[in-house]
């Protein structure tokens, strides 16, 4: 029979306070069979921006959505043409302490799952092979018509083949892997098409506006409805898509912990709010964890 960890918690509907305390959250990581949620907050330290956060880049950019990807080819030669640069600072980027310490909560018994959010790698890299990228991956690319996938290097190399003289300054990137970009270096800029089909490529992740593939949304629930707990780290729970696994655990009675800096939708469910960097939060976690089980 499943047992729940000791924290006692009952929704009042209000605000968990916040707190730069761990000693819930190594109360009931401590007691395993907890399933970890991460957002764009976990690999602000690895040098990719958050949507909402202080700096978030929602404050200044608009994202993607998959109608205009979908409805122009004018939508989509901007968005390759941005994420043709972007898309190397990402691949560049590299696991911070945040992304290790997961890992090796994982490695020592401590998580049953991992579902992320984000859409860089990021997690796979740092050793939690895994995870479940709940909004696809950016190293990924899929055809819209055959469904083909193919790596994201091939493609780049097409890209470099097709565009050999093109240039410009990635002057922000953003957490979907495009740049701020001039509309006079889009206009220069040509696509390629499907290699098998010649039909019209897309990055294998989840714009605005689209639904997560409803296989994807079921294999989470279950490693969330399998949990003891759920843990949100880095994530402002803004999107329903990361939201409902919150609403889902609460329901159940399970306590979900949050470690985000600043407040977030999900606060109202939560257990514990604590507000604290995630790399030395989760560093921290990790000293204070027995060291065997």
């Amino acid at each position: 029979m499943r047992t729940r960890p000791t924290l006692t918690w009952t929704s009042t509907g209000e605000p968990a306070p916040r707190t730069t305390s761990l000693a819930d959250v190594v109360r009931v990581v401590g007691e395993r069979r907890v399933v970890v949620l991460s957002g764009a907050g976990l690999s602000t330290e690895s040098g990719i921006p958050d949507y909402r956060g202080e700096a978030g880049s929602l404050r200044r950019h608009t994202p993607m959505t998959y109608a205009e990807f979908t409805g122009s080819e004018d939508g989509r030669r901007r968005y390759w043409a941005r994420s043709h640069l972007g898309w190397r600072t990402i691949a560049r980027a590299t696991p911070n302490d945040g992304h290790r310490a997961v890992a090796e909560l994982h490695a020592r018994g401590y998580l049953s799952g991992v579902i992320t959010q984000n859409v860089d790698g990021l997690h796979q890299a740092a050793g939690t092979s895994d995870a479940v990228e709940l909004h696809g991956s950016l190293d990924r690319v899929v055809c819209l018509d055959c469904r083909r996938t193919s790596a994201r290097e091939e493609l780049d190399r097409r890209l470099r083949s097709a565009n050999p003289d093109f240039g410009g300054e990635a002057t922000r990137i953003n957490p979907d892997g495009d740049v701020e970009l001039a509309e006079e270096v889009v206009r220069g800029f040509h696509l390629v098409a499907c290699a098998d089909c010649a039909g019209v490529l897309k990055p294998d992740v989840v714009f605005f506006g689209e639904n997560v593939p409803r296989a994807r949304v079921d294999q989470c629930y279950g490693l969330v409805d399998a949990a003891a707990a759920l843990l949100v780290l880095g994530s402002s729970l803004t999107v329903m898509s990361g939201l409902r696994f919150v609403r889902h655990a609460a329901k159940a009675g399970q306590p979900v912990l949050i470690v985000n800096h600043g407040e977030t939708r999900g606060d109202q469910y939560a257990a514990t709010c604590v507000d604290l960097p995630l790399g030395q939060a989760l560093t921290d976690l990790i000293a204070l964890l027995p060291g065997e089980l």
